[in-house]
């Protein structure tokens, strides 16, 4: 298969830091690390780490299938404004979400933080791809459904929520590694999870073993999350076979439930979005001790805009052959090659810049330091989103098409470029949009590989913070939010 090759370089790109892990686990013997990876403390990260990510992915479900059906089926007044809404959380990152929530109500740390905190910028992962999915389903199905006498609630369960389940499912992945590898929420509230023990372990102790170790059990968790997410998507997928323009569904009233409907928007809004901007406007208005250099913000904001660009265009090259071949096949092989893909993006930033520095002094030297290291960590941490965004997209596209192509005597490459990718090129530029917000927003892997004399806003942003200066850091803290709204809000008008 042409796409084949491609797609391997991209597995063992990012299977990269779990060779890293493999030396520095492995470097004092398999007992070592054994007895650190059996430990009581271990175990107690596991299930804290379990118990968070559980709780934020079931909040994440609740909201982001409850807010796509409500502005892509129902009746609800001004969905378009409400769908888009539901996107810009997307560019809060989850320690600004931890500042403001722990400013306002301190007694917020630990558990109850940190899942409000990240649940409230995770969910879009979850309503944008679920949207989507109500959008490409055929109508034609629960049409059917409700003249056979099935009511909304009934035909939603047993013919909208099963074609919804491999959006649904990805989204609910997405989370769960968000949240697994997450560490500026976790540490600002207090919460320990395997991402703060191993920043702790790294920054105390010369000894890597241990966090290597603790490391390796979080790609276990991941592999194990992978496959589950592939056993419940199963072969489901739901491309159009019929033929003309898709016709979209009829818009279901609410009725009575209109008010309690733009409640729970307006409540998820506030809480998301509308909370954070007014605790950055009230640093930014009152706050004495914010004297800032608005030369110097400009370079950090445009230092943020060009690499995570470079990031978000090297993590597309690399997913797009990944995505298309975990949609198209279902061998082992095409299993495999996803899982790999999966492999960095639930590990501590950290750990993946450390994996880097590894091979950049052993292998190419004049790399470390330099810019292009830095966009090779966002490419291993973030490869996934565009892989469960490209994977949708193909799933959508008619398989038949390709089909009729190969019959006219098109090469595999060819169908590729001309029928394949076009179909999919939405799907893809949107997960490249959402890459690109996550780039701007990522924090550790940063710290550690940025060129010297380099700043992003969020390296600014934590080291303001870090001294204790909020409003110093508030004008950091919202140019960053300003400038990932812009592809959040053209992220929620791709799904409206």
């Amino acid at each position: 298969m042409v796409l084949l090759v491609p797609a391997c370089v991209a597995a063992v790109f990012a299977l990269l830091p779990l060779g890293y892990l493999a030396v520095r686990a492995l470097e004092r013997g398999p007992g070592y690390a054994w007895d650190i990876v059996a430990g009581e403390r271990t175990l107690q990260l596991l299930g804290r780490s379990l118990g968070l990510t559980a709780v934020v992915v079931a909040a994440c479900l609740v909201l982001g299938v409850s807010l796509a059906w409500l502005t892509v089926r129902a009746d609800l007044p001004g969905a378009r404004a409400w769908s888009v809404l539901a996107t810009l959380p997307l560019a809060v990152p989850s320690y600004v979400a931890a500042f403001v929530w722990l400013a306002a109500v301190p007694e917020i740390a630990g558990f109850t933080g940190a899942a409000l905190a990240l649940t409230l910028v995770s969910f879009p992962y979850v309503h944008l791809p679920v949207a989507a999915a109500l959008r490409g389903i055929d109508p034609a199905q629960e049409e059917a459904a409700r003249s056979l006498g099935h009511g909304p609630l009934r035909t939603f369960l047993r013919v909208t929520l099963p074609q919804l389940r491999p959006a649904a499912a990805g989204g609910a992945l997405l989370v769960a590694l968000y949240v697994l590898s997450d560490f500026g929420a976790v540490s600002l509230l207090r919460y320990d999870t395997f991402t703060r023990a191993i920043h702790t372990s790294y920054s105390a102790s010369f000894d890597r073993t241990p966090a290597a170790a603790l490391s390796v059990v979080l790609v276990v968790m991941t592999v194990a999350l992978v496959a589950a997410e592939t056993r419940t998507r199963g072969r489901a997928g739901h491309a159009r076979t019929g033929a003309g323009t898709a016709r979209p569904a009829a818009r279901i009233p609410l009725g009575r439930w209109r008010t309690p409907a733009l409640a729970w928007c307006a409540a998820v809004t506030a809480a998301a979005v509308v909370f954070p901007l007014v605790t950055l406007g009230y640093w930014l208005a009152v706050g004495t001790s914010a004297t800032w250099d608005p030369g110097a913000l400009a370079r950090t904001a445009w230092a943020t805009l060009g690499v995570a660009a470079a990031g978000a265009a090297l993590t597309t090259v690399l997913a797009l052959p990944v995505g298309v071949v975990a949609a198209r096949h279902r061998g082992r092989g095409a299993r495999l090659l996803e899982q790999a893909a999966y492999a960095g993006h639930a590990l501590p930033g950290i750990t993946v810049a450390l994996s880097l520095v590894f091979f950049a002094v052993r292998y190419v030297y004049p790399l470390y330091q330099q810019l292009p290291l830095l966009v090779c960590a966002y490419a291993v941490l973030f490869l996934p989103l565009v892989v469960a965004a490209t994977r949708a997209a193909v799933l959508q596209a008619p398989p038949v098409l390709e089909d009729v192509a190969r019959s006219l005597g098109r090469s595999p490459l060819r169908v590729l470029r001309e029928v394949t990718v076009p179909l999919a090129a939405p799907g893809v530029a949107a997960g490249a949009a959402l890459t690109f917000v996550v780039c701007m927003k990522e924090l550790p892997a940063t710290l550690l590989l940025r060129p010297t004399g380099m700043d992003t806003l969020a390296t600014r942003l934590w080291t303001e913070t870090g001294a204790g200066s909020f409003a110093a850091a508030a004008p950091y803290a919202a140019a960053l939010i300003l400038l990932a709204a812009v592809p959040s809000y053209l992220l929620g008008r791709h799904h409206t």
